[in-house]
């Protein structure tokens, strides 16, 4: 895990800026308010600021984050109101977790925005927030929010220097089979399921519960995706609470030692959300059990029963992804295969044109593109390739799909860099290898999707030119990662392109 590839070490600046910038809102926020309650809450708005925003340039990111408490005020002013009224605070919740969720429809700002309303309200309940805190919470808030803003966009704006790459438009669809709609209504279902669960096991922590549903939903696309990461959040949750038993129970919340320990955890959650859902969770639960700490109210029935509520939120999320409009976990990994394919296809032609003479051809914005979609299918995949799978001849194929997918990812960066040879291409046997890529291609895709084109090169050239030989191999392993791709995709039942 943290020996993992880190290119550019992004991971790492980004998470020492996280620490940074939280730890500069809570000064500020304690300073400002002279309350620790003010002080939690800037450091969690702090926290959402570096963490939700994901706009792919850094003027939408600004724009997203000064919208945050424009969402996040009004949300924090119901909660503490609806604090003594039981019924009418769960009915709000609930709103706000369906409004959260349909919110990501309009992409990674519509998730930011509808993330930092639904963690606003569910701060109010961790902190038991009513309406005379408002001013000192309001106040610390916005300082906090305006302080990851100037670190992240003044002192230190990595994103300047290496802007994060779009990510692949999300698959669509339309009324209720639309990935919002669907998981807008899953999700609220789900957090109905453990907010009455979780008060019947807890009038007073119930809301750890419904934290659970809401982030199991985060990043996923199926039934299969949805229940490993509810399993891996259980996963994490237990570990990070035997490490809290071991660390944050005997300091019983004292503030040097608890400040530098939250730090560690900050930075942790930051330098593995990308790579693990389950050490990030081990990192949140650790920061949580010191939070509480500080807060004078950490012992170990709070851990435990903090644990049996991760468990009804798991199982509120596992009964609304399988009851609630499922989605398969084949039907997400097709899509996101079909356009892969769809974008070896672009690589491959943008490259065949760019060999043979046409310098305004570029294939590096599809490679990208394939890169991107190559991770979104391995998502997909995950739940086929967990460990505790019980499904062999589907995991073998998944395994081999991967394999496959890896394999054309590689090909196609190989053959785009060789492109860039302008003497690569007078050799006609590109010509040759192109067409029988595309036949590989046209077994993998539906007819609309995958027009022919050709491309003509050059005479031979009197010697192979080392760029020529490179791109014919490039081809030819191509061609072969795309005949052994199509081996466990077209051999499943379910495929739309099997007897095709």
């Amino acid at each position: 895990m943290f020996v993992a590839p880190d290119p550019g070490r992004l991971r790492l600046r980004i998470s020492a800026r996280a620490v940074l910038g939280i730890g500069s809102a809570v000064a500020v926020s304690e300073l400002a308010t002279h309350s620790l309650t003010a002080a939690v809450a800037g450091g969690l708005a702090a926290l959402l600021a570096l963490f939700t925003v994901a706009d792919t340039e850094v003027r939408g990111q600004a724009v997203t984050t000064a919208l945050l408490p424009v969402v996040g005020f009004p949300v924090l002013a119901l909660a503490t109101v609806l604090h003594g009224h039981p019924l009418m605070r769960d009915a709000a919740f609930l709103a706000v977790v369906c409004a959260g969720v349909y919110a990501r429809r309009w992409g990674p700002r519509g998730h930011a925005l509808g993330t930092f309303g639904f963690m606003t309200f569910f701060m109010a309940q961790f902190l038991h927030a009513v309406p005379a805190q408002l001013p000192r919470l309001y106040a610390a808030v916005a300082l906090s929010v305006a302080v990851a803003a100037l670190v992240r966009f003044g002192l230190w704006c990595i994103e300047r220097r290496t802007p994060p790459p779009a990510g692949p438009a999300p698959l669509t669809a339309r009324g209720l089979a639309r990935p919002t709609t669907r998981q807008a209504l899953q999700n609220t279902f789900a957090c109905a399921l453990a907010l009455g669960v979780g008060q019947l096991v807890s009038d007073e922590r119930w809301y750890w519960a419904v934290g659970t549903a809401w982030w199991i939903f985060v990043n996923t696309a199926s039934r299969g995706e949805t229940l490993v990461r509810g399993f891996r959040r259980v996963v994490g949750t237990l570990a990070g609470i035997s490490m809290g038993l071991l660390v944050a129970v005997p300091l019983g919340g004292a503030p040097a030692p608890t400040a530098v320990l939250v730090a560690v955890c900050v930075f942790g959650i930051f330098y593995t959300a990308p790579l693990s859902y389950s050490w990030m969770m081990f990192f949140v639960t650790v920061m949580a059990s010191l939070l509480y700490g500080l807060l004078g109210v950490l012992h170990p029935g709070l851990l435990a029963l903090r644990f049996e509520q991760t468990l009804v939120g798991a199982f509120g999320a596992a009964i609304a992804v399988v009851v609630i409009l499922p989605i398969t976990t084949h039907a997400s990994t097709d899509a996101w295969i079909r356009r892969a394919v769809l974008a070896v296809r672009h690589c491959t032609a943008e490259s065949a044109r760019r060999l043979a003479g046409d310098a305004s051809a570029d294939p590096t914005p599809h490679v990208a593109e394939l890169e991107l979609l190559l991770a979104k299918v391995r998502a997909s995949l995950a739940p086929l390739l967990h460990p505790l799978s019980p499904l062999r001849a589907r995991k073998q194929r998944a395994r081999q799909v991967m394999l496959s997918l890896d394999d054309c990812v590689h090909q196609a960066r190989g053959l785009a860099a060789v492109a860039a040879d302008p003497d690569a291409s007078h050799d006609a046997r590109l010509t040759a290898a192109c067409q029988r890529v595309e036949t590989a291609l046209h077994a993998l895709l539906p007819a609309p999707e995958a027009p022919a084109t050709a491309v003509e090169f050059g005479a031979p050239a009197p010697q192979h030119h080392p760029g020529a030989e490179r791109a014919l191999a490039h081809l030819h392993d191509l061609e072969k990662a795309l005949s052994e791709l199509a081996a466990p995709v077209l051999s499943s039942p379910r495929s739309p392109l099997a007897g095709a």
